[in-house]
């Protein structure tokens, strides 16, 4: 069946919303309208960590070289261990010392992306991961911690680059996947404190997390980002799948209850059929 004909997976929300499934070669899935545009909230995160790892990768930037505060470097402003707080530019801890979920960090991270390339950050945006992947919809004007508006479509876009990578190296996807800093405590916003709380360079990492927005079923590698819009963005490499959602009402209670249960009715009606397309 062409994804539009699919049996819509059951969503428990009174609100507008849109939800979509892709393996790693095309959309396998989609109900609401894939191609309105919501604010990504937190989802620009992992859309200007590409970004950020497309200058890595041409050898504009050195995961490791001085960025942010004194001791930090790139890789700790995309693993949030850079010691800013939350907002604004206080340091509140020691770079490498503690997770600390940071707008402030993506801020520092696009400003040192933008020196070291002599592109204004949107403007590289454009040019790398819009282009190179042909998004559609996306806005890539405003805050990259926060500021993002897109679309189904091209989440999906972006979850298909995060599983098969093409703008980056092989080798600098298993870097930017795999967990940096292990074993750092840190608080997961709306979800506590989790110990440890792994992150990749830009993603979050599922891991063994509970509770966690993902489901129950996810694998350890899954990976992605959720947005205080109501958004989320995985990505189950063990799948073969990434799936995206976006609605009209914020992040809460509704989303924590409804959102591991989607994803793993996802997963038990996508997961072996996409391993099939992958052999």
């Amino acid at each position: 069946m062409e994804p539009a004909n699919q049996p819509e997976i059951p969503v428990d929300v009174d609100f507008e919303h849109a939800l979509g499934v892709s393996d790693a070669h095309s959309t396998v899935h989609t109900q609401g309208d894939p191609a309105r545009i919501w604010d990504l909230a937190s989802v620009s995160k992992p859309l200007a960590a590409l970004g950020a790892l497309v200058a890595v990768d041409r050898g504009l930037v050195d995961l490791d070289e001085p960025a942010g505060p004194e001791g930090a470097t790139v890789r700790h402003l995309l693993a949030h261990t850079a010691g800013y707080g939350f907002d604004g530019d206080e340091v509140v801890g020691a770079a490498g010392a503690r997770r600390i979920y940071s707008n402030t960090g993506f801020e520092a991270l696009a400003a040192h992306v933008e020196q070291a390339t002599g592109h204004d950050f949107d403007e590289w945006m454009e040019q790398t991961v819009v282009q190179g992947l042909g998004l559609q919809d996306v806005e890539v004007i405003g805050s990259p911690a926060a500021g993002y508006r897109g679309s189904i479509r091209d989440l999906l876009a972006v979850g298909r680059e995060l599983l098969e990578p093409t703008l980056i190296s092989p080798e600098l996807w298993q870097e930017a996947t795999a967990v940096q800093f292990p074993e750092l405590t840190g608080i997961l916003p709306g979800y506590g404190r989790q110990k440890p709380n792994d992150w990749g360079l830009g993603f979050e990492i599922r891991d063994g997390k509970s509770p966690h927005w993902t489901g129950a079923t996810s694998s350890p590698e899954t990976f992605g980002h959720f947005g205080q819009s109501g958004s989320f963005l995985w990505v189950d490499p063990a799948a073969g799948l990434t799936a995206a959602f976006l609605g009209a009402e914020r992040f809460g209670a509704t989303h924590v209850r409804i959102w591991p249960g989607l994803t793993d009715e996802i997963l038990v009606r996508y997961a072996s059929t996409a391993g099939d397309r992958v052999r």
